[in-house]
């Protein structure tokens, strides 16, 4: 049991590890476009609508795609001054409730009221309403299941690591820590 939950841990901590890496080459497109508009408009005097919108949505992906990866390496903000001190045990404690009272029901919450929004905006195809802005907006909104499902299966894998901790058996991570040294 112990070594099929770790193994389910090492997955779901995988797939964040993977979509963080690859979302956070976006910033690059970022700091690239944001330059190159900034040269375009205040240097010759031109501008794309499209363009600005590119490195806005960019950034939504990357915020919505990057939380799991965000929690996977204890990126969240918490109340430092009560969980940094305290007992690997205590601090898996807090890990569970945490999970289990906020991150899961706000995941779901966001998730089930953006049902309706997100199956509309496929629906008809809905692109900016900027003249000439970027197409494909539904894609850009369907970021927001993205968020959901990654940050609620970084949210399960948390769960089980605190429990096995715990119960005394620790899951090595299987990704490199830039923090540990």
């Amino acid at each position: 049991m112990v070594n099929t939950l770790s193994w389910l841990v090492r997955i779901l901590d995988g797939i964040n590890e993977y979509v963080g890496r690859t979302v956070s080459w976006l910033t690059v497109f970022m700091v690239l476009t944001v330059t190159l508009i900034v040269i375009m408009r205040y240097i010759f005097s031109i501008g794309f609508i499209w363009m600005q919108e590119s490195y806005v949505w960019a950034h939504g992906i990357v915020f919505m795609l990057g939380a799991g990866y965000t929690l996977l390496h204890d990126g969240h903000v918490r109340i430092d001054i009560f969980y940094r001190g305290a007992s690997q045990t205590y601090k898996d404690v807090v890990n569970i409730v945490g999970c289990v009272i906020f991150v899961l029901p706000i995941c779901w919450l966001i998730f089930d009221r953006s049902i309706g929004y997100i199956t509309r905006s496929f629906g008809v195809m809905e692109r900016s309403a900027e003249a000439g802005g970027m197409p494909f907006l539904f894609v850009l909104k369907s970021m927001i299941w993205g968020f959901s499902f990654l940050l609620a299966i970084q949210a399960v894998s948390l769960i089980i690591r605190s429990l096995l901790s715990i119960a005394g058996h620790r899951v090595e991570p299987n990704y490199q820590d830039e923090n540990a040294a």
